[in-house]
């Protein structure tokens, strides 16, 4: 079993916090309304990338089951899967933990990549955040969505806004336009007021629909 690595949360959080609660009102109610709840990292390029490509189309709690299937032969849910394993179980064997035959050609596309680049995240912590989604999107399974939510939850940047995400979109529309539809575009002026934050914006919002956090 390779042990989990321990959650961070990023250094910028607070300064972020005291920026948008200035800056935004729906911002100032929300802030304080969390306490000290935090996103939270566990810093591990692959599996944060392959947890992604887990959760794609289906629920957070169906997602979290078939992780912990897929991960069982390596320690559980609770473990650091790495390409290794990716690359030595058969595809049955990734099949049985509920994935479709699509995600698993993806998983080890990943595992390839990973294998290939000798891990990936060293260089990705110096590259511009839009160099990281070219990079990503070229790997099978990979869209844009994916790749901004791991610019968040594994490398910790912190101006992300994932206008692609429904969940943004439905919590812009219920905090800011009284329920009604929003469209990207208005997604996006209504993030201006937040940047440099965005990412920590987008988390907020995302707690106003649901209260517990969603981990990758």
């Amino acid at each position: 079993m390779t042990p989990a690595p321990l959650s961070m949360t990023p250094s910028y959080w607070d300064d972020a916090c005291r920026h948008l609660v200035r800056r935004d009102r729906v911002m100032k109610r929300l802030i304080p309304k969390f306490g000290q709840a935090r996103l939270q990292s566990r810093g591990d390029a692959f599996t944060t990338l392959a947890r992604s490509i887990v959760g794609q189309q289906i629920s957070v709690k169906a997602a979290q089951s078939v992780w912990e299937r897929l991960c069982s032969p390596w320690g559980g849910a609770q473990a650091v899967l790495r390409p290794a394993h990716v690359l030595k179980a058969d595809s049955s064997q990734l099949r049985s933990a509920g994935l479709s035959v699509r995600k698993v050609e993806y998983l080890q596309d990943l595992a390839r990549h990973f294998k290939e680049r000798g891990g990936g995240a060293p260089a990705w912590d110096h590259m511009e955040d839009e160099a990281v989604i070219a990079e990503l999107v070229s790997i099978r399974g990979i869209g844009r969505w994916t790749a901004e939510m791991f610019l968040m939850f594994g490398l910790m940047r912190p101006d992300v806004l994932p206008l692609d995400d429904l969940g943004l979109l439905r919590g812009i529309s219920l905090n800011y336009f009284s329920g009604e539809p929003v469209t990207r575009s208005e997604a996006r002026e209504v993030g201006e007021a937040w940047a440099p934050y965005r990412s920590v914006a987008t988390w907020y919002l995302w707690r106003s629909l649901d209260p517990v956090p969603v981990e990758y």
